[in-house]
């Protein structure tokens, strides 16, 4: 080897090793940011110039970056699925001392007409009887409020979660094009490729996501369900949110790039993210719930309905549960959307307000035609009876409802407690199983892209000693070219 090319190997040598010392350096700077990935400098051997630095590449795996971002998609829609369905259950059913729920006020209701029936001259258990029917028809009212509160939250979030989504779609616009730059011209993108990652990551949390790489590092991204969201420029997703919620309300469906992706007409609809949870929630959860509720109501009303007693044979009337309709009875074989909103106890029996408790036992709350203790006998028990045995007798109720088919009022009142339990138990369990997916799928992408810092101070030992021969090499190039020349001269 001629000292020429000695000089040149060692010099390409120290410049490589400034490079790689400059990389080792920003991966230490890198270890606490999150988002960031290992650099590495690409040595290349040139016969007869040494080595030379190509490029600096990151550690990444495209695979497991791809199962991280599915991870976060899933625990986000099952944490805002759980979250809804944890502040209904708290207000509505959870407190078992507080007996809150429709089902547990129902039968108190029925035990207090139990005791009414023993002794249908006790005005005393007549007005406990009315009390706990107000709190029935309260139950029934507040869980109404409930759930349409959650449905407003939900609607809300799902602004301001189609706001993130547009803003990150702009910033993914601004990194992709640069990274486009500047792997044409050559440039370290590195960087910009991990900006691009955090920014699909965050995106993931919003709404579900695909996405390829073309040529130049450009890169394509859809929903989950095909939708494009961002190919050479961002797409718009809008949404416009509805401000109150009443049963019968139907909230408005996210589009994006012109399609809708939630709501009963979603062409292609998401199927995971923290927007397709909170859609599932305020668009389904929350209306079959309602359903149960309305239900509830309608069972309610009829089994308390007032019958014709005279030969007339007029209609049904409410008895002791009316509600906005009423007089006239809630419409059988449907869904009487939002009527555990509106139902209540009548102010006629209510002897704060001036009523009869004891219409109760007598009937009349419609008039002469509907008493059914004609002889205004204060023993007379059969009307109370009547009631205690409708409120036990088996019933059918709407199968949109998907609470139990058939069964006691009281009965079908623990279905729907049940259903919200067995819901919110499992959302529950699969937010933890998403979860735990999300930590093991992040600690086997940090395991290989993650920086290490005994790793880091080995390689820079490495470097260390590598620049110290060359830096020694140099100088006894040097003096060997001092001789020669001292030797001709």
């Amino acid at each position: 080897m001629s000292l020429t090319v000695a000089l040149n190997s060692a010099r390409s040598s120290l410049m490589a090793s400034g490079v790689q010392s400059s990389v080792i350096s920003r991966n230490v700077a890198g270890l606490h940011q999150d988002g960031y990935s290992r650099k590495n400098a690409l040595i290349v051997s040139q016969p007869g110039s040494g080595v030379y630095v190509s490029g600096i590449q990151r550690a990444a795996s495209a695979g497991l970056f791809n199962n991280v971002v599915k991870a976060v998609s899933n625990t986000a829609q099952q944490d805002a699925l759980y979250n809804g369905l944890q502040k209904v259950a708290a207000v509505t059913i959870d407190d078992p001392e507080l007996d809150q729920s429709a089902a547990a006020q129902l039968a108190k209701l029925k035990s207090a007409l139990q005791q009414y029936a023993s002794a249908p001259d006790n005005v005393t258990f007549a007005n406990s009887a009315v009390t706990a029917a107000k709190n029935v028809a309260a139950s029934l009212n507040d869980s109404t409020n409930t759930v349409q509160t959650v449905r407003a939250d939900a609607d809300a979030e799902m602004a301001t979660s189609v706001g993130n989504i547009n803003q990150l779609l702009a910033q993914f616009e601004t990194v992709n094009t640069a990274i486009i730059k500047g792997t044409i011209s050559g440039s370290d993108v590195t960087d910009y490729l991990d900006t691009r990652d955090s920014i699909l990551s965050k995106l993931s949390q919003e709404v579900g996501i695909t996405f390829a790489t073309r040529a130049n590092n450009d890169m394509v991204v859809y929903t989950d369900s095909g939708v494009t969201l961002f190919e050479r420029t961002a797409r718009s997703v809008t949404f416009a949110p509805t401000n109150s919620y009443t049963a019968a309300t139907t909230g408005n469906a996210v589009v994006i790039d012109g399609v809708p992706v939630t709501g009963a007409n979603a062409i292609m609809p998401i199927g995971s993210g923290k927007l397709a949870g909170l859609a599932t929630l305020r668009d389904d959860k929350m209306v079959t719930y309602q359903n149960q509720l309305d239900e509830v109501a309608r069972a309610v009303i009829e089994i308390f309905a007032e019958k014709d007693q005279s030969a007339a044979a007029g209609p049904d009337q409410t008895g002791l549960f009316t509600y906005a309709g009423g007089p006239g009875m809630p419409t059988t074989g449907v869904i009487n959307t939002g009527l555990a909103g509106t139902i209540k106890v009548t102010a006629l029996v209510d002897q704060a307000l001036g009523g009869n408790p004891s219409l109760i036992r007598d009937g009349g709350i419609n008039g002469v035609n509907y008493v059914y203790n004609a002889g205004g006998e204060a023993g007379f028990f059969a009307r109370i009876q009547g009631l205690v045995d409708g409120m036990a007798a088996s019933r059918t109720y709407d199968p949109a409802a998907l609470g139990k088919p058939s069964g006691s009022l009281v009965d079908f009142a623990g279905s729907s407690v049940s259903w919200l339990e067995s819901q919110r138990k499992s959302v529950g369990d699969d937010a933890t199983y998403s979860q735990t997916l999300l930590e093991r799928s992040a600690d086997a992408l940090s395991n290989v892209n993650g920086v290490n810092m005994d790793d880091e101070m080995t390689f820079m030992l490495q470097v260390e000693r590598t620049f110290s021969a060359s830096s020694k090499l140099i100088s006894t190039i040097d003096d060997m070219l001092k001789e020669l020349l001292m030797a001709v001269g």
